[in-house]
């Protein structure tokens, strides 16, 4: 049994699409809830202690939907990519800091979604690197 991909074909592009819309579903759903709640993504912001709030909650808005956008397009992929995969970075510094918290079910919660987050930023990372490499003439 043989099993080959056509890199042009129909399926390739869906299945692509597919990827990338998955690695980018909690950003376009995170993203469009504090849109519809911008008071609630205020208190989110006041809860990780950055200020000025309404700032961050539009930047961070801004990003999960405008870097999801890219992704999915192509335009200018690989930088959407990275700029995702730094927001998750961080945001996963300063909300999942499960070394800090007493042992116990929020404390294992957080550190299965830090190891979790991890793994989308290495997706994202390849996106990146994927792009890239298939356009040379970028030449960053």
């Amino acid at each position: 049994m043989s099993f080959s991909i056509e890199a042009g074909g129909a399926l390739s592009t869906v299945m692509l699409f597919l990827a990338h819309l998955g690695l980018c579903a909690a950003y376009i759903q995170g993203g469009l809830v504090k849109l519809t709640d911008f008071p609630g993504a205020v208190v989110e912001m006041i809860d990780f202690r950055l200020t000025p709030p309404a700032l961050f909650a539009v930047l961070v808005i801004a990003l999960e939907l405008g870097a999801s956008v890219m992704v999915l397009t192509g335009f200018l992929r690989w930088l959407g990519a990275l700029a995702l995969a730094g927001f998750t970075l961080l945001s996963t510094l300063i909300a999942l800091r499960f070394w800090a918290q007493p042992a116990g079910e929020a404390r294992r919660a957080d550190e299965n979604a830090f190891f979790e987050h991890l793994g989308l930023i290495g997706g994202l990372l390849l996106v990146a690197w994927v792009d890239l490499a298939r356009n040379p003439s970028l030449d960053l």
